[in-house]
């Protein structure tokens, strides 16, 4: 048996003995993105006693659900967990903070993810899955496939590809577990991948509100050398990550997006897949951050972000100062 194997199992124990004890809502990270929610809605559809929930739905993930019929329960603040419960699922969030809600205390949690980054203090009665993959949809497919393959009907599949497809950036920042994922969702040919694919890019259109946000976004882009990087950087109110990402189109070995609201100021990150083989790993630099100038910050190697109580300027500087000493490693290709 695996090492990945034995996990799996003692995930499937943990689930069974909290499902024996009461209702496990399976909570998504408070940034609702598709991966996040994806991977809540598959594994609490193994479980009758479960219910994939979260703060906040990505447009993607909101659209898919509903297209998909899912059932997913939105949840607030003050947030009102149920009477009697078995156990707590986080998926894909990093750190308490990182659901955005007010956590019940003296239930067992279990916390899936496949950041490099962790700021959950884990008690005895805990269980923590966190696995160097692409994507927190490759560990609940896994777990699927061994323990309830019945639950990976075609919605499903849909899903966690889905989640898939845009926490890898399309398979550019995949590895080979990702394809194995992906070859067990292919199976059986439920899954029309052109169609989904087509489904996805769907959501690419902004409107009219977006598309202004984002020029502006584009205008206030300035270029630097960080250290050995290439560095380019802008503000913006929304559409950070989209920001992000168009700008690393420009050539940029990274991108960061800086927006300040309600005294807050989050700065978000994107690298290069060439970047991250070479040295550069956003999630542990962000979290770095944090972990010097306060707030909460990591993510992946190349997608992260951190929220501080720092001005705009301040935190700029310090993400900017952050790369430029990180050092270059040529890697042969």
């Amino acid at each position: 048996m695996t090492a990945f194997e034995a996990d799996l199992d003692r995930l499937h124990a943990w689930l069974s003995e909290a499902a024996s004890r009461g209702a496990v809502p399976v909570v998504c990270g408070a940034n609702g993105d598709m991966d996040t929610v994806a991977s809540a809605v598959a594994l609490a559809a193994a479980l009758p006693q479960a219910m994939a929930c979260g703060r906040h739905l990505g447009r993607l993930a909101k659209r898919l659900v509903e297209d998909e019929q899912a059932p997913f329960r939105r949840l607030g603040r003050p947030t009102a967990w149920p009477s009697a419960l078995g156990g707590l699922v986080v998926v894909d969030a990093a750190a308490p903070s990182q659901v955005d809600l007010d956590l019940p205390e003296g239930v067992p949690v279990c916390v899936l993810d496949h950041h490099a980054t962790d700021g959950w203090p884990l008690g005895d009665q805990d269980l923590s899955l966190k696995w160097p993959v692409s994507a927190t949809t490759e560990i609940v497919t896994a777990y699927l496939s061994r323990h309830h393959p019945a639950a990976l009907t075609a919605p499903v599949k849909r899903l966690l590809m889905a989640g898939l497809i845009t926490d890898t950036g399309r398979f550019k920042h995949a590895q080979a577990s990702s394809f194995r994922s992906a070859l067990t969702l292919l199976e059986d040919d439920e899954l029309d991948y052109r169609t989904l694919v087509d489904r996805i890019e769907a959501d690419v259109d902004v409107t009219s509100s977006d598309h202004g946000a984002l020029l502006k976004g584009l205008q206030r882009a300035t270029t630097t050398d960080a250290g050995p990087w290439r560095l380019v950087t802008t503000r913006a109110g929304t559409l950070e990550g989209r920001l992000a990402s168009m700008l690393l189109g420009t050539g940029a070995d990274v991108c960061f997006v800086v927006r300040h609201r309600d005294g807050k100021t989050r700065v978000t990150g994107r690298a290069r897949a060439t970047a991250c083989r070479e040295g550069l790993h956003l999630g542990r630099l962000l979290e770095e951050l944090a972990a010097v100038h306060g707030g909460e910050g990591g993510g992946h190697d190349g997608a992260a972000g951190w929220t501080s109580g720092l001005d705009r300027v301040a935190a700029e500087t310090a993400a900017l100062a952050a790369v430029a000493a990180t050092p270059r490693h040529e890697v042969n290709p």
